[in-house]
């Protein structure tokens, strides 16, 4: 096996986020679940809700998108795989990205969809509700994977929110055969409680035939794949089943449960929570990046904690501060 080029290539929805501050009082009058994210089936009612919004920002997103930019800022070298339209959010996804130094040549979609939108409504204690419209990044085929690069990475990240179309569904099934034929790892995070509703069996049968080295799930995900409603009894249910097991548990911390041992680390401290969009995705790339880098389970959990509470921290889903200095401040 060749020393990897990539330290993570990940596959998801390319998105654009446009976050905009809401009171709870708009997200009941819309019918919104808070603190979920729900899906917008047509660009006109994007367009209607959209019109909606207080004032917004524009800024890259989608889940797997989100973890290699963490990744990179804190020095790793990343890929990512997702399909925008040929369009002007599709421009700016592309620009996005590469600006971070993250390699993304996947070649826009010409016509209808355009490129994915998520509308992130934040109400003042910081909870993020999404609608999201897929848009061109659920039509992603097979053949737009760049398999080399997928071959040449240490670790392939797969986003759960992806598995709902078949399309791309069936290219992520394609990459994992690449990167296990390559020896390398797969981790996957399942992303949100409504796609192990729909997919939950699938995701079962990847952990069972041994095809994911590294699962992440908050705890409602947990549970949900567990298809029960006690925490330890879905540890002690899921974590037999692949070889690294990594849950979020808001304040409470995460755990990680490798080879059987069972490591727990605390929330990092964070003087006010301003939004949690993003926390899972930067506090998958704090573990991942400290996987990569051959850093110990605690370590790695940590380092995720500490890019989680640093996005929290402020809106937006990508880091506002150099996340390499503040991961070298706390933990050298």
């Amino acid at each position: 096996m060749t020393e990897p080029t990539y330290d993570v290539v990940a596959i998801g929805n390319a998105i654009v986020d446009i976050l905009a501050q809401a009171e709870d009082s708009f997200l009941e009058a819309e019918g919104m679940n808070k603190g979920s994210m729900q899906l917008v089936f047509s660009p006109a009612e994007a367009d209607a809700l959209y019109a909606k919004m207080g004032p917004g920002r524009e800024v890259s997103g989608g889940s797997a998108a989100n973890t290699v930019a963490g990744i990179a800022a804190l020095g790793g070298k990343c890929g990512f795989i997702g399909q925008v339209a040929d369009d002007q959010l599709g421009k700016v996804f592309a620009h996005d990205v590469q600006a971070v130094g993250i390699r993304f040549d996947t070649a826009a979609r010409a016509g209808d969809p355009t490129t994915a939108r998520c509308l992130i409504f934040v109400t003042p204690d910081g909870q993020r509700t999404m609608n999201t419209f897929l848009g061109a990044s659920q039509f992603l085929p097979e053949a737009a994977l760049d398999r080399q690069m997928i071959a040449d990475a240490a670790i392939l990240y797969l986003e759960g929110y992806l598995w709902d179309p078949e399309e791309p569904r069936q290219a992520m099934r394609a990459a994992i055969e690449v990167a296990r034929g390559a020896g390398r790892k797969v981790a996957f995070t399942l992303s949100d409680v409504f796609c192990i509703s729909r997919h939950g069996d699938d995701f079962r049968t990847l952990l069972a035939e041994g095809m994911i080295d590294i699962l992440f799930a908050n705890e409602n995900e947990l549970l949900a794949l567990a298809q029960g409603d006690d925490f330890e009894n879905a540890v002690a249910k899921v974590a037999p089943q692949v070889p690294t097991l990594v849950v979020t548990r808001s304040e409470r911390g995460a755990i990680a449960i490798v080879d059987g041992e069972r490591v727990a680390v605390p929330a990092e401290p964070v003087a006010a929570v301003v939004d949690t969009t993003g926390a899972g995705d930067l506090f998958a790339a704090g573990f991942l990046h400290g996987q990569a880098q051959g850093r110990s389970v605690t370590d790695s959990l940590r380092m995720g904690a500490i890019c989680a509470a640093e996005i929290i921290s402020h809106y937006g889903a990508r880091p506002n501060v150099d996340l390499k200095k503040l991961i070298a401040d706390k933990l050298g």
